[in-house]
C-alpha cells in the first residue's frame, strides 16, 4: 500500500515557471499552517513565516534577491543578469525567518523551508526554494521591511518559499544516485 505522505514528498518538484494566478488564501494557509509543525530544536519554534501576497513587497523583494544574485555572480567571476525575476513569476512569496539567538534556528528553518514545500505540493501548489534571504533581509532596506512589518527581534532570512501554479510540466525526478542511502547494520 502507497503512503500518501511519502508519495507527496517524492513527487514535489520544484516549479521555475509559474502563471501569474493567485493562489486561494485557503491553500497557501493550509501550507503555512502545516509548516508550523516541522521540528525544531528543543520545540523552541525560532522560525517566522511572513506571507507575501502583495504584488509590491513581492515585487520589491525580487528586485532585492536579483541585485544579490548578481553580486554574488560577479563576485565569483560571472557575467550578471538582467531582467531576471528570481521568483519565476509566482505570485506568493512565504520569507522564512529564524530567530538568530536559538541554536538551532538555521537548522529550524530549513525544517520549515521543506515542509512548506512538501505542504504546499500535497493542497494543489508549486513551489520553489529560493536563497539569498539572508543578504536581503541582513541589509538596511531588508531590516527596514521588517520593522515597516512589525518585526522585533534578531531574525536571519533563512530562504524563501515561492508559490502558485505552474505555467507548463514540470520534469519528473532524476533517478536518485547510487550509495544515497548507507546503512549500518
Amino acid at each position: 500500500m502507497t503512503n500518501p505522505v511519502i508519495e507527496t514528498m517524492k513527487t514535489r518538484r520544484s516549479c521555475r515557471v509559474f502563471s501569474n494566478e493567485m493562489p486561494p488564501r485557503h491553500l497557501i494557509e493550509q501550507a503555512c499552517q502545516a509548516a508550523t509543525y516541522a521540528p525544531t530544536g528543543h520545540g523552541r519554534q525560532s522560525p517566522l513565516i511572513v506571507a507575501v501576497t502583495d504584488r509590491r513587497l513581492r515585487d520589491r523583494l525580487s528586485a532585492m534577491n536579483a541585485r544579490i544574485w548578481n553580486e554574488l555572480t560577479i563576485s565569483r567571476g560571472g557575467s550578471p543578469r538582467e531582467c531576471i525575476d528570481p521568483f519565476y513569476g509566482a505570485p506568493v512569496v512565504l520569507v522564512v525567518l529564524a530567530d538568530r539567538s536559538v541554536p538551532t534556528y538555521l537548522y529550524d528553518g530549513c525544517a520549515v523551508l521543506c515542509q512548506l514545500a512538501n505542504a504546499a505540493h500535497a493542497v494543489g501548489l508549486d513551489s520553489c526554494w529560493i536563497h539569498r534571504a539572508k543578504e536581503e533581509f541582513d541589509s538596511p532596506e531588508g531590516k527596514a521591511i521588517l520593522c515597516d512589518l512589525g518585526i522585533e527581534g534578531d531574525y536571519e532570512g533563512i530562504g524563501h518559499i515561492v508559490l502558485g501554479y505552474r505555467a507548463k510540466e514540470i520534469p519528473a525526478a532524476q533517478p536518485r544516485k547510487e550509495g544515497y542511502i548507507r546503512w549500518v547494520e
